[in-house]
């Protein structure tokens, strides 16, 4: 699979499935190898680009400390790298932060847009602090991410619901994958940069197709967060799912909306 330096980085990134042109944009701490099952469900529909975003996976971390502009211009020159002139555009979660600082950069390089579980920072609202998360014990980090991914996640909730345990037990799994030093040092950085994150007076920039989506239940980017985004960009699509943080693999409705979305025809 490709790597290509750009903005004096090496970036991993793939390029699979036909279709509509699609840039994927993760989330916190997720890489291609991660996120595999989520990008796969985009790939039978798109022809998808996504990248292990700076700091991240088996792109290189920066000896520098980044900022979400570094992020969205890593976007932007792998788009161009592919030869994409323009593109539709997903992001989840810290993804769809990227992908708002991206839009109102480039509001040209955009034709259809989807933001998933995600926050405009500022006045808007931010997502929850999860740099200070970070901060906390593992015990404690464990009890406060259950609820920060659902908040009706509970031991007794989980027992009577054994789809949402099998989707944890696979996110545990998949976290669990030994990172060297220098990758958790990436993470803290790219943690860094999110908490900086202030879209919010440049969110009217944004003039193409948008979807606006959440989880009912989602601790880190709250309903309100997505309603606020949406208030700002005309014409923005809000909708809302059964379910947190997850909600896209949590709600059978989600996925198909999405692909819907950003498969209709500019």
């Amino acid at each position: 699979m490709p790597t290509v330096t750009i903005n004096r980085l090496d970036v991993y990134y793939e390029r699979a499935g036909t279709g509509p042109r699609l840039l994927f944009l993760n989330g916190s701490g997720a890489t291609l190898g991660s996120s595999a099952p989520l990008i796969e469900r985009f790939r039978q529909h798109f022809d998808v680009v996504a990248h292990d975003q700076r700091g991240l996976g088996r792109t290189a971390v920066p000896t520098e400390p980044f900022t979400m502009a570094d992020y969205a211009a890593d976007a932007a020159a792998l788009r161009e790298h592919v030869g994409w002139d323009r593109c539709a555009v997903v992001g989840v979660s810290f993804g769809g932060m990227v992908a708002q600082e991206y839009a109102v950069t480039w509001p040209e390089r955009v034709t259809r847009l989807a933001l998933l579980c995600t926050s405009p920072g500022g006045p808007g609202r931010s997502s929850y602090p999860l740099h200070l998360l970070a901060e906390r014990s593992p015990a404690e980090q464990s009890a406060i991410g259950l609820q920060l991914l659902d908040s009706r996640f509970t031991g007794d909730w989980l027992d009577t619901h054994p789809d949402d345990m099998t989707l944890l037990a696979g996110r545990a799994q998949r976290g669990q994958a030994g990172r060297t030093a220098e990758q958790r040092r990436g993470e803290a950085e790219q943690l860094a940069a999110r908490s900086g994150h202030d879209v919010w007076d440049r969110l009217p920039a944004i003039h193409c197709p948008t979807l606006v989506a959440g989880g009912r239940y989602d601790g880190i980017a709250p309903p309100a967060n997505s309603e606020a985004i949406a208030s700002r960009i005309a014409g923005a699509d809000l909708r809302f799912y059964e379910g947190g943080h997850l909600f896209v693999l949590q709600d059978p409705a989600a996925m198909p909306d999405i692909v819907g979305f950003l498969a209709a025809p500019d």
